[in-house]
């Protein structure tokens, strides 16, 4: 999944090692190739096929994806280096603390508009409109275990706290801020809590070795597992809303990369981002195809209003 915060001395690091190289297989790009670049998440991947689609099919550029990033830091970097010229997937909370070290922000909107005015004062990049969907950590059940007990929320847990077991992130147990110990604060305690990998909370859960886990909004698995994401009703978990972000220099020589970005606006619900990811995660079709197959459903959104809220 997407990375998470990195501040302190891992992102010095990072920043240093990253200083002196550029990423791999670039150095024979032509100046009409516009490189897109994805991290090692199926769901960056599909949006930034549904990007290279779009670009090739609307402009006279050709495109290159640069996939497997491992993190926003490497792809932001990318970017100021110039080997990259958009990023398909950026996430407003990850890049708040990441990109901009600043501390999380719980409203939406606001978080929005911090990444949107930073990201142009400080790199000359453009932020674009967010996708539609989100990719925040999320309490989630069994479909079977809230229908018998009623439970639609995160604090209608709260009656059976002491009896469930929750499966967590390894990452998330320790976590400043948005991490258990901010949970407990905000909603409560649960019975015991079990840090794992995020790849098996989705089973565990399924299977009943575990009765409520932290998973990610936007997964594939949700749907595979019959799982039913809980609404965080007392706005606990930053948001994580999903965005390109694209540099000015290529917007001012190819304007159509704005129109593609407008008419991707609110068009993509979580929801359906989870279809996506089963279908590249589960049923193992190629990335390419998802974007392709989806593009295809909805006519490349061409009937989309410029900026439609």
């Amino acid at each position: 999944m997407k990375d998470r915060i990195y501040k302190g001395t891992l992102m010095t690091i990072l920043l240093i090692m990253l200083a002196g190289c550029s990423l791999p297989g670039l150095a024979s790009t032509s100046s009409d190739t516009i490189k897109i670049g994805s991290a090692v998440t199926s769901e960056t991947e599909i949006l930034a096929e549904m990007l290279a689609i779009m670009i090739e099919r609307e402009t006279d550029a050709q495109t290159d994806i640069v996939s497997h990033l491992g993190s926003s830091i490497v792809q932001h970097q990318g970017m100021l280096r110039g080997d990259l010229d958009i990023t398909s997937t950026r996430y407003t909370g990850t890049d708040l603390s990441g990109a901009l070290g600043m501390d999380p922000i719980t409203d939406p909107e606001e978080a929005l508009e911090i990444v949107e005015r930073e990201f142009q004062d400080q790199f000359n990049q453009t932020w674009g409109p967010t996708y539609g969907f989100d990719n925040t950590y999320t309490v989630a059940v069994t479909q079977e275990f809230a229908d018998e007990h009623g439970i639609d929320t995160v604090s209608d847990l709260e009656p059976y706290s002491d009896d469930l077991t929750f499966g967590v992130d390894n990452s998330w147990i320790n976590r400043k801020g948005d991490g258990y110990d901010g949970f407990q604060k905000m909603y409560f305690a649960f019975g015991k809590v079990y840090p794992m990998d995020i790849g098996l909370v989705y089973e565990a859960a399924a299977t009943g070795s575990m009765d409520v886990v932290l998973a990610y909004s936007s997964d594939g698995r949700i749907k595979e597992f019959d799982l039913k994401v809980l609404e965080d009703d007392r706005n606990f978990f930053p948001p994580y809303d999903a965005s390109p972000v694209v540099t000015n220099e290529i917007l001012e020589e190819y304007p159509e990369i704005q129109d593609i970005m407008d008419r991707l606006h609110n068009q993509i619900s979580t929801e359906q981002m989870q279809e996506l990811n089963y279908n590249a995660d589960v049923k193992l079709m190629n990335p390419r195809s998802v974007a392709q197959e989806f593009l295809e459903e909805h006519n490349y959104f061409e009937d989309a209003e410029m900026g439609d809220e």
